[in-house]
């Protein structure tokens, strides 16, 4: 038992160190995600990091336009990243648990 015990710790940290390893991939992942009408275009991460902003100079006329661009466009980038991202690190971890009697789905 105590050598099952020390094989699932290993492939613990094992899966841990995976999922590290992705996190530090996925800072290299871009998404591009733009308005409808592509007046405001935004690249981020798929760490939720955004890299830049494109906005068109007919934007810049209406301060509350811009906001309401800004706010639509972030949260659809940010919503795409979260999904990527969980699905990576999800993968990852899932691929790299040890079998457990009683915790498998």
């Amino acid at each position: 038992m105590f050598g099952d015990m020390m094989g699932m710790m290993s492939k613990l940290k094992e899966a841990q160190q995976k999922v590290e390893e992705t996190k530090k991939r996925l800072d290299t992942v871009t998404l591009s995600e733009q308005s409808n009408d592509g007046l405001l275009k935004v690249t981020i991460t798929a760490n939720r990091e955004i890299k830049s902003l494109d906005i068109d100079d007919e934007l810049f006329e209406d301060k509350e336009q811009l906001e309401d661009y800004l706010i639509l466009t972030l949260n659809k980038a940010i919503q795409k990243a979260t999904e990527v991202n969980e699905a990576e690190i999800s993968a990852v971890a899932k691929d790299g648990m040890p079998d457990i009697p009683g915790l498998t789905s």
